[in-house]
């Protein structure tokens, strides 16, 4: 069988899993070993800000591990990836480059976040649909 099946769900290409596997490794290993070597060994004249971002970075690393194992369980956090980095473009650099007013911080970070492209190609959007905007609502209340 070449794809997983849920009789609720669309079936998803087991490419695009391991796809998903790929962007998860990425995101855990590339990002990771970058940020938990910059909280590990050089954080100690951070600033608040800076610190929060980079523990934030960190934890999302670590969780990144359990999409490996499970991709499609994990898949809201391929999506907070995805949103985070889109909205930082469109509402940072896109600005600052529009009004040439990029900066080697801004331009860095860009060129960090571009690889976002990739994530967009690797979610099964139809299954990320169907599992987050078509299926009801957990209950709000104890049913009576």
């Amino acid at each position: 069988m070449n794809e997983l099946s849920d009789p609720i769900f669309p079936a998803v290409p087991f490419w695009k899993i391991h796809l998903l596997r790929i962007m998860f490794f990425l995101q855990a290993v590339e990002m990771g070993g970058l940020v938990w070597y910059q909280i590990l060994f050089q954080s100690a004249d951070w600033h608040w800000g800076l610190g929060m971002g980079k523990a934030m970075l960190g934890a999302l690393a670590l969780l990144s591990f359990l999409g490996l194992r499970y991709p499609l369980q994990m898949l809201p956090l391929m999506i907070y990836e995805l949103a985070w980095k889109t909205v930082w473009i469109i509402t940072i650099a896109l600005p600052a480059w529009l009004n040439n007013r990029m900066t080697a911080d801004i331009s860095d970070l860009f060129y960090d976040c571009i690889g976002v492209v990739l994530v967009y190609l690797a979610i099964p959007w139809r299954y990320a649909f169907a599992r987050f905007l078509v299926q009801p609502a957990e209950a709000w209340r104890k049913k009576a």
